[in-house]
């Protein structure tokens, strides 16, 4: 699984015009299922998500977890997180899970996440989304859990 993590003053998802999800201040989560992963992924991913530092601490450190500052989080399907782009000028997707794989994985996600944290705004899987943000830093940072994280570079 991949997840592209953006620390946010705020952000928000609209479907057709319509918010589904929003937070002020917190974790924006793109989330990628890639072929292979499995539910353990979404475990061990979403605990380093709740583990990671990424918000200052008073010395203006990065010491502090979204749970430690009690931020929101807006999980947002993004299978385009999988494209390989090393070769021509189209991206392909082949690495991401199919489809029907793709949307149980996200929901797992989301499920877990809404289980062991509040507040929890989601995207809508397969949708047109409209995603509007502030990035507070900017901090973006990449999170990896799965086969293609253990396989040596």
């Amino acid at each position: 699984m991949l997840a592209l993590v953006q620390r946010v003053s705020e952000a928000a998802v609209r479907v057709d015009g319509r918010i589904t999800g929003e937070i002020g201040a917190g974790l924006l989560v793109l989330l990628c299922a890639e072929r292979g992963d499995d539910d353990s992924f979404c475990q061990r991913l979403l605990a380093r998500l709740f583990k990671l530092r990424c918000f200052s601490d008073e010395a203006g450190r990065m010491n502090r977890s979204v749970v430690d500052v009690a931020g929101g989080l807006l999980i947002v399907p993004q299978f385009t997180l999988a494209a390989d782009t090393r070769s021509g000028t189209r991206p392909s997707f082949t690495g991401a899970a199919p489809p029907d794989e793709g949307r149980r994985l996200y929901e797992l996600f989301v499920r877990l996440a809404r289980q062991a944290y509040a507040p929890v705004g989601t995207g809508v899987f397969g949708a047109d989304m409209k995603v509007s943000l502030i990035n507070d830093g900017p901090v973006t940072l990449w999170l990896r859990q799965g086969l293609k994280a253990e396989l040596p570079t």
